[in-house]
């Protein structure tokens, strides 16, 4: 790894109770009793880096008297760019574990203030990984045994992984689900492709070419295995940090064997198999991990994929991390071309130097707010639950990592940390299909957003104030006005027609 309609009023202080959380903490679903709630025009959701307000719901009227503020930022719906395809989290074997040890009701309580898109946040894109992660009880593919012949579900998937999913689409069936592989299974590696020797390790190795019609035949065996589950895979990337030998399961892939392995083999399995999930690319770092000498040649690694029109017919895009190198490499992509998509796949806290109001500025600016400006269709962060040992997880991954909500040992009492707030603006009033539009007027140091018109006609806005001071913004959208106060620190979601 190194992820119109107007709001219903919930009841929060009595779920998040039940849930033995911080009253405080008020997670994705606002509370009606809380002072400044009253229905209105537009709806605005605020989160302070101080926590003195997370998540806090509250109404406001458009204005009635005609707009002189300086300080107005207008709607330009005619001018748009990437339409929006969701926001979530990594609903990996460990964040399965730990949801199941909780009780069924407390469960079934986070499931829905989480992705229940009216009476909750509304995620509505989720990743998860196709076989083990550092983040699962073992390691293990669907295919231990060699021979493709031998592809089946793994116990871990059926007992924990499957369940969680199917619990997640009872609450929102249309969420989208993105799968990818730590490794392929172990019998299918080399040391490298020139001595091409067996390699029998969970970490690192090659994928030998003589199995590319395997693994393609291994990709369309789970995309059709979990779909008889009920569980349909929008989208797979190749391999998860192709460019990093080092985690707990891990193999190593250049752009110049995804681009072999996309063209001889798993496209054309996909088009003679009728499978339709998204096929993307890369998913690792901004910087490629060049600084590793090995590295040095996969700078650009999806645009030397998409060169070749072979390959470049059956991808969709692109995907990345945020564990080096900067977001703006996104948009240098895009330019270069701007006919595939680009996905923010995975970053994670940890006890590396977390605190909630330092994150909350950091992963907004960069993450949330940052990728979505520099062109990417979905946001997705790294574990939804860890427990308080940062796990389950296994040697050799992150064993410091933080989930979005960290649970403790009586798999009641929760922590909802940055990543679950940040993710939850977005998802929140940003609906699958939107489009990102364009916007004029006021700009300050500090002051970061995005507006978006959704299917419904609805318009949104996410803002991050990182200054010391409070701003008074109004939006405007050609018909209405509306003013609010970005407390100094914060961010706000609001949503109106």
């Amino acid at each position: 790894m190194f992820a119109k309609l107007p709001i219903v009023f919930f009841t929060a202080l009595l779920l998040f109770t039940a849930c033995g959380s911080d009253p405080k903490d008020n997670g994705g679903v606002p509370d009606p009793d809380q002072p400044g709630t009253v229905a209105s025009d537009v709806d605005l959701f605020i989160t302070t880096a101080n926590g003195s307000r997370k998540f806090f719901h509250d109404s406001i009227a458009f204005n009635s008297k005609p707009n002189m503020s300086p300080y107005t930022i207008t709607l330009n719906p005619a001018e748009s760019y990437q339409v929006m395809e969701g926001f979530g989290a990594a609903i990996t074997g460990s964040t399965c574990y730990n949801l199941l040890k909780m009780s069924a009701g407390d469960r079934a309580r986070l499931l829905k203030e989480t992705f229940d898109p009216v009476s909750g946040m509304g995620y509505s894109y989720i990743r998860i990984s196709m076989g083990c992660s550092d983040f699962s009880l073992s390691e293990y593919t669907h295919c231990d045994t060699k021979g493709i012949e031998n592809f089946a579900l793994h116990t871990e998937d059926k007992t924990y992984v499957i369940p969680v999913l199917k619990e997640i689409l009872a609450i929102r069936p249309d969420i989208r689900i993105m799968a990818s592989p730590w490794t392929c299974p172990k019998w299918m590696k080399v040391n490298n492709l020139t001595e091409k020797k067996p390699f029998d390790s969970w970490t690192s190795g090659q994928l030998n070419p003589a199995y590319y019609q395997d693994y393609a035949t291994y990709f369309v065996k789970y995309i059709e295995a979990m779909k008889s589950e009920g569980i349909n895979i929008t989208s797979v990337t190749i391999q998860n940090e192709p460019l990093n030998r080092y985690n707990s399961a891990s193999l190593y892939m250049t752009w110049q064997e995804q681009r072999d392995f996309i063209k001889t083999a798993l496209g054309p399995a996909f088009r003679s198999s009728g499978i339709q999930s998204k096929i993307i690319v890369y998913d690792h770092n901004y910087n490629y991990d060049a600084d590793r000498a090995e590295n040095k040649d996969q700078i650009d690694y999806p645009l030397h994929i998409y060169s070749d029109p072979e390959a470049a017919q059956y991808i969709d895009g692109a995907a990345y991390h945020a564990y080096g190198g900067d977001k703006s490499e996104l948009a240098d992509v895009h330019a270069r071309n701007t006919s595939k998509n680009l996905y923010f796949t995975e970053i994670s806290i940890g006890s590396w130097g977390y605190s909630f109001a330092d994150d909350l500025m950091w992963n907004m600016n960069e993450v949330c707010l940052g990728t979505i400006n520099n062109w990417a269709k979905a946001v997705i962060v790294w574990n939804f639950m860890l427990d308080a040992n940062h796990g389950p997880n296994r040697p050799g991954g992150c064993t410091t990592c933080y989930g979005a909500i960290d649970i403790q040992s009586d798999y009641k009492t929760m922590t909802r940390n940055s990543h679950y707030y940040t993710i939850g603006h977005l998802a929140k009033v940003i609906a699958p299909g939107a489009k990102r539009i364009a916007t004029t007027g006021y700009k300050a140091t500090g002051l970061y957003y995005a507006a978006f018109v959704n299917p419904d006609a609805s318009y949104a806005a996410v803002m991050q104030n990182d200054t010391d001071k409070p701003l008074n913004i109004t939006l405007a959208d050609g018909s209405h006005t509306f003013t609010f106060e970005v407390s100094a620190k914060s961010v706000v979601s609001v949503k109106w027609k």
